[in-house]
């Protein structure tokens, strides 16, 4: 129960349908989509949308998507992997031959064909009920007739004004006189508008085939990317089945590989070997999510790429015996020393949401830009700002995750969705980057082992541990508390360069129809219940 002479935010009630999302405009849009016929795949998707508008630094269309879905609230959950490729021409051997020796945060060749409108596309014809035209109705009008821009996406924007600066298009719609604006300014993209009014009359076709996919490549071409028009058309995303473990009796679903969902179940299943008693904040306790993380990341290094073109093994990672076995190198009192090497890029930002409908029917959402405002670069002529989520990649010939033509790098960006006794009670999801995955165990754990309501787990001040380093990254509330303990055993206790992550939750209960939210503090957003 919520202290109520602390600062803070009740849980999110209601009976028919919810939805949560990290900015209020989106929330308020997916309960008016659900009001006016829609389900919660319309609701996600116009949601969505109007989030790649008005908080653009961490969405867009130029980015990519990942869904799980439950139909009818059934255990039967449905993952949908939107995420974009490499182009044909993009070889370790031919970037090299360009001079390419590094994958910078702004470097064209991290640039993969987005798959965010094709999930969209597919998952409302299959799924939804409206019109693509109404789904994008709220997100298109917003961006022809003007926005506020909300204070966490101001901070964002100012931290990353020098970037934008670097793109004439990125610059004039983003920035006032080469500077980033204060949260109240009133923002136009109007032009992205246009490409929205496209995709709502012409389907995905207007997006990846015509004159906005010429005008990107275009666009592309000129900055130095391999795309051409044929990856455009031949972009794809695809049904997948998600993997799942068992944490405390309920069933904890994720997207499979080229996603990090598989390394989330691996922090639960090695933390399954440690009960969860006493003060969740605890020094004690926070020590085991840590090293579980530790372990688990370094195992994501070696092993997680895209499947259809190197082996990913699952089974062995989600194994018991190699959870016992990575729960038996913690020690309870000191860091581990010797972890697998480790030599990844830093992972950025993403919106999450979920909605869960009349007819319950669920929807775990997310997409991503990467970084924030990702790549930096936006096409002048369809207002897309492209991710760079290429970045991942490996220009390591004989990295998994090295790049090549036609791959998918491997993801952050992971939905999750709890299923028990055959039904959905909890589509849920945790942003921010690499954190996402401690960020599920993290959050999964203070409800199930803790018992805390929704709104309250993520409530809670969070840590992560740098992947391989001894580094933990802690909130200021954990500093001041446990910080000084943590350096004791080892640990090199920093802050964050930001609030950490962003959470939204949607817990269904059976037995009295009554549906509860969460949603994060540290974004701008709400959950809403009707």
């Amino acid at each position: 129960m919520r202290d109520f002479e602390l600062p803070g935010r009740s849980l999110a009630v209601g009976r028919t349908a919810m939805a949560a999302t990290s900015q209020p405009l989106a929330t308020l849009t997916a309960i008016d989509i659900l009001r006016n016929g829609g389900n919660a795949v319309d609701a996600a998707v116009a949601a969505c949308a109007v989030q790649c508008v008005v908080e653009a630094g961490s969405t867009g269309i130029g980015g990519d998507c990942f869904a799980l879905l439950s139909l009818g609230g059934t255990d039967e959950v449905l993952a949908y992997n939107g995420s974009g490729r490499a182009p044909a021409a993009a070889t370790v051997e031919h970037l090299r031959s360009l001079g390419v020796t590094s994958l910078t945060r702004t470097s064209p060749h991290t640039i993969t064909v987005p798959g965010a409108v094709d999930a969209w596309t597919r998952l409302v014809a299959d799924h939804g009920r409206l019109k693509m035209a109404d789904i994008l109705a709220p997100a298109i009008k917003l961006a022809r007739d003007g926005y506020v821009l909300p204070p966490r996406t101001a901070h964002d924007l100012a931290a990353q004004a020098d970037v934008l600066k670097g793109d004439p298009a990125a610059s004039r719609v983003f920035l006032v006189d080469g500077k980033a604006p204060p949260a109240g300014t009133i923002q136009h993209q109007k032009q992205l508008a246009d490409t929205l009014e496209a995709i709502g009359r012409e389907g995905r076709d207007a997006f990846y085939r015509g004159p906005i996919a010429e005008g990107m490549v275009s666009y592309l071409n000129g900055i130095g990317a391999l795309h051409t028009l044929e990856d455009f058309a031949n972009a794809r995303g695809e049904y997948v089945k998600p993997i799942k473990t068992t944490f405390r009796g309920h069933e904890i679903h994720e997207c499979p590989p080229n996603g990090q969902g598989i390394i989330a179940l691996m922090i639960l299943n090695i933390l399954s070997h440690f009960p969860g008693k006493g003060d969740p904040l605890a020094p004690e306790r926070l020590h085991i999510e840590v090293e579980a993380t530790r372990l688990a990341y370094a195992a994501r290094n070696r092993f997680l790429a895209d499947p259809a073109k190197v082996d990913v093994p699952v089974d062995y990672l989600l194994s018991d015996e190699l959870a016992t076995e990575l729960a038996g190198m913690i020690d309870p009192e000191k860091a581990i020393e010797n972890l697998p090497p480790f030599d990844e890029v830093p992972h950025k930002d993403t919106i999450y949401l979920s909605v869960v409908d009349s007819d319950r029917n669920a929807i775990s959402f997310i997409n991503s830009i990467f970084f924030v405002y990702g790549s930096g670069h936006m096409d002048p002529k369809s207002g897309v700002m492209f991710h760079n989520r290429g970045f991942s990649f490996s220009l390591d010939p004989d990295h998994p995750n090295a790049i090549a033509p036609g791959k998918r790098p491997m993801h952050t960006i992971i939905p999750g969705m709890v299923t028990k006794d055959g039904r959905a009670i909890m589509p849920f999801g945790v942003m921010g980057g690499q954190y996402q995955a401690m960020g599920h165990a993290h959050f999964l754990s203070k409800v199930f082992d803790y018992g805390m309501d929704l709104q309250s787990a993520i409530d809670l001040p969070r840590l992560f541990p740098l992947p391989g380093t001894n580094q933990v990254e802690m909130e200021a509330r954990l500093r001041n508390t446990i910080g000084p303990e943590f350096t004791k055993r080892g640990f090199e206790v920093k802050a964050p360069e930001s609030a950490m992550g962003g959470a939204q939750a949607i817990w269904i209960d059976w037995e009295t129809g009554v549906l509860k939210g969460g949603s994060d503090p540290r974004k701008d957003g709400m959950a809403l219940g009707i």
